[in-house]
Parts: structure tokens; C-alpha cells; sequence
């Protein structure tokens, strides 16, 4: 038994399965997934998941069979597990593609499952892990398995992701003509690629460039610190306050006014932040605020966190009215809405609302918890539109982003901004951020 699956299960058998788990994820490349599937098995049966105790089981029982491998993968994807289901599907499709006569090749096990199953599998695995360049380079390296549609939209899809833009559009040019199934794929790949046309983004680090051609969405502020030490430009944790909502709604007002936007009213959303929020927008901007009512034209909404929001709030805003934005004043970029905002003012792994209980450092230098804050929404939008908006110098690392900057690349963008449904982009894409494992 290896270190790590040693390490995994002494935490299982201690009471820590949440510990074991993460400690097979991060070492799953490393393991022999037959080797892991007993300790799966017991942590599914744990957590409820009869799919995945019963596909490790079988992979237990029969470590070479392709389809065993395959049913495992496929369960451990279907779980959020993907780490696991890689190296499984990995070994699955060698097994698949085995020669099965002959030759100086061992008989591989018979699969019921087509090779190019397994593969696009794998893809969608890694896909999930944020793996794009591999998955590219499994596409690319078994593109004989492929279709145009699923695969190697497949293809295009993570190449975007990875920053490939040339190559993505070399293959979308290439495919056949969609399904109706496929479609709305097809033209979400051809929005990103018009994007990139207007946002060129420079490298690697263009934070908001990067995130204007994958999302759709004006990213209005940057995070000064740690720039060059992971973040690039992304916050893991941040403690918000009152200023900072104020520096994102005027940030907004230069998005709006560098776009020639002209909102007739705030749409105010039902939990209190937003409300919150919403309010101070309709008071600074100088607009009538109602209720959101979904179809509505011309209308800023206004959220706080999207993820806050209840679900059948957030599917009525994918779809966007005639004239309509939605902004989000802190985005997850690590698990991300289900709709996409079109200005963000900040993008964070786990945010503490102002309004929030908070852990702080005292006057003793000694850490303490404060209350969270239980006054209306008017009164905290009173908080807000009385806040000091000054810029967070920060550490000095972070590239200069005065509001002419911010101003000239939402100018660049119009043309191609507010187009399209708000879809959902669950991957950070090029630009690499630290985070919480």
C-alpha cells in the first residue's frame, strides 16, 4: 500500500472520510485505482452513493476488465470525484485499445463498452479537473475515435479553455452542421471566439481579458495583493466591507457609461444583500428600483452573490431581456453561478459580506468575532452610499487599473458585450489563481 492510500485510510478509519477524500484526489494519479477501490467503496457506502460503492466493488473484484474501470470512472464522475475517475478511464482505454489476437500483445479483456465512449469519458473527466491541455492532447492523439459532435466540439471546447485560441477556431471551422441538440454548444464556441476578437487578450495573466472572452462578463476591479505570488489578480478569501461595495458600484457606473448603457430602472433581488445593493445602485445612478420581474427591458440587476440566490432566481436571469444587465458584485470563480453576470466587480474563491459575523484582529492583535450586522437593506445601501470608495493600494504587485483603463476596454467590447444567453463557465480557464484545496 502506498503512503498516500496509507494516509487515506488511517483518516477514514479515525472518523475523517472529508480527509481521506481529499488525500485520494490529490494523490489519485499516483494510485492503481483497483488499489483505491475497496477504501471508495466504504466511503460511498458512507455518504449514500450505491453507484460508486457498487462500481468499486466490481473494479475490486475484476481489476482488468475495461468495463469495470469504465462503470467506475463513469460513477466517480457522476460524484464529483473526477481525480478519481481519470487514471481509471485512462487505464480503461488502453485495455479497450489493446489488440485482442495475435502479435506479441496480450489478449485484452473482452469490453462491452466502445472505445470511444471510454475516451470522450476521459475527456469530460478532465475537463471537470480543469485539465484542459490534457484533455486537448487526448483528444488530438485519438482524434480516429472521434465524431465532430460531441467530440471534437469536445476539442474546441477545451482548447478554449486552455487559451488555444487559434486551434479552437481551426476545428469549429472544420466541424459538420449540429444537431438541434448540439447547437447551442456550437454557437456558445463561436460567441467566445467573437469575443476574443474584441478583448485580445494578451497572455496568460490578462486577468480580464481573459474572463470577458470565456464569460461574457466585465470583471471591474482586480485584486492588488499576491498579484505575481498565484492570485493574478483573483482573491481566495476576502473580507468585504462597506467601501468596497461602493468602489464596485462606481466602477459599474464607468462600465455603463463607457458602453453608452442607460438602465430605466434597478431590479432589486429578494435577498437582502442584493437588495441591499441595489438600493445603493438606484440612489447613486439616479434610477427608480422595483422588483425583479424576469422579461422586463432595460433594467439593472443587481445581486451581491449569485450563488445566494435562489435557483429558480438565477435560471430567470440566464436568459436576458431586452436591454438588461446583470451585475454580480462578487463572483466564485472556484464554483461559479449558474448564470454568468455581465459585470463583476471582483472574483472570489469565499467572500464575508460586510453585513456578515467576521473574524477580525483586534486591538490586542489577537484574532475575535464580531456580529453580523442586522439592520434592513435600506439601511445598510445608506452604509454603502456613504462609504469612502478609495482603491486598496495593496502590495504594490498588481498591474495600475485606473477607471480610464477599465473604461477603454469596455468601450473596446461593446460590440460583442450583452449578446447571447448568460452561460454558465465552470472553468477558471487560462489565467492560473492559488486556492483553497
Amino acid at each position: 500500500m502506498t503512503t498516500e492510500l496509507t494516509e487515506a485510510s488511517d483518516l477514514f478509519e479515525s472518523g475523517d472520510p472529508q480527509g481521506a477524500m481529499r488525500t485520494l484526489r490529490r494523490a489519485a494519479d499516483s494510485l492503481a485505482p483497483a488499489d483505491c477501490a475497496p477504501l471508495v467503496r466504504r466511503l460511498a457506502e458512507g455518504a449514500g452513493f450505491e453507484d460508486l460503492a457498487e462500481a468499486s466493488a466490481a473494479l475490486a473484484a475484476h481489476p482488468d476488465r475495461p468495463d469495470a474501470l469504465y462503470d467506475y470512472g463513469y460513477a466517480c464522475i457522476e460524484r464529483g470525484v473526477s481525480a478519481l475517475a481519470v487514471p481509471a478511464l485512462r487505464e480503461a482505454l488502453r485495455g479497450a485499445l489493446a489488440p485482442r489476437r495475435g502479435g506479441l500483445f496480450r489478449r485484452a479483456p473482452e469490453t462491452r463498452t466502445h472505445p470511444q465512449q471510454i475516451l470522450l469519458e476521459l475527456a469530460v473527466a478532465l475537463e471537470d479537473e480543469q485539465r484542459h491541455a490534457a484533455a486537448v492532447e487526448l483528444l488530438t492523439e485519438h482524434d480516429g475515435l472521434l465524431t465532430d459532435w460531441p467530440g471534437r466540439y469536445l476539442l474546441v471546447h477545451n482548447a478554449l479553455m486552455d487559451g488555444r485560441l487559434d486551434a479552437a477556431g481551426r476545428v469549429l471551422a472544420g466541424l459538420g452542421e449540429p444537431s438541434d441538440t448540439w447547437r447551442p454548444a456550437a454557437d456558445r464556441a463561436r460567441r467566445t471566439l467573437r469575443r476574443s476578437a474584441d478583448a485580445t487578450p494578451t497572455d496568460r495573466r490578462d486577468l480580464r481579458g481573459w474572463h470577458y472572452t470565456l464569460t461574457g462578463g466585465l470583471l471591474a476591479t482586480l485584486s492588488p495583493y499576491g498579484f505575481d505570488a498565484g492570485m493574478t489578480g483573483r482573491w481566495a478569501f476576502y473580507q468585504d466591507g462597506f467601501d468596497s461595495c461602493r468602489r464596485g458600484l462606481d466602477r459599474l457606473a464607468v462600465v455603463l457609461e463607457a458602453t453608452g448603457r442607460r438602465p430605466a430602472s434597478v431590479a432589486l433581488l429578494p435577498d437582502r444583500g442584493s437588495r441591499a445593493l441595489g438600493l445603493a445602485a438606484a440612489r447613486l445612478l439616479g434610477l427608480p428600483a422595483a422588483p425583479y420581474r424576469p422579461g422586463t427591458p432595460d433594467t439593472l440587476v443587481v445581486a451581491y452573490d449569485l450563488n445566494a440566490c435562489e435557483p429558480e432566481v438565477a435560471a430567470a436571469l440566464r436568459d436576458r431581456a431586452d436591454g438588461e444587465v446583470l451585475f454580480e458584485h462578487a463572483t466564485c470563480w472556484t464554483d461559479p453561478p449558474a448564470v454568468s453576470a455581465d459585470v463583476s466587480t471582483l472574483l472570489v474563491q469565499h467572500v464575508v459580506a460586510p453585513w456578515e459575523p467576521s473574524l477580525r484582529i483586534g486591538d490586542s492583535g489577537e484574532p475575535e468575532r464580531t456580529p453580523g450586522d442586522d439592520r434592513s437593506a435600506e439601511e445598510l445601501a445608506e452604509e454603502i452610499c456613504a462609504a469612502e470608495p478609495e482603491p486598496d493600494e495593496g502590495d504594490g504587485t498588481t498591474p495600475a487599473d485606473p477607471d480610464d483603463l477599465l473604461a477603454a476596454f469596455a468601450a473596446r467590447v461593446r460590440s460583442s458585450w450583452l449578446t447571447g444567453p448568460r452561460d454558465r463557465v465552470r472553468s477558471a480557464g487560462p489565467v492560473p489563481s492559488s486556492k483553497f484545496a
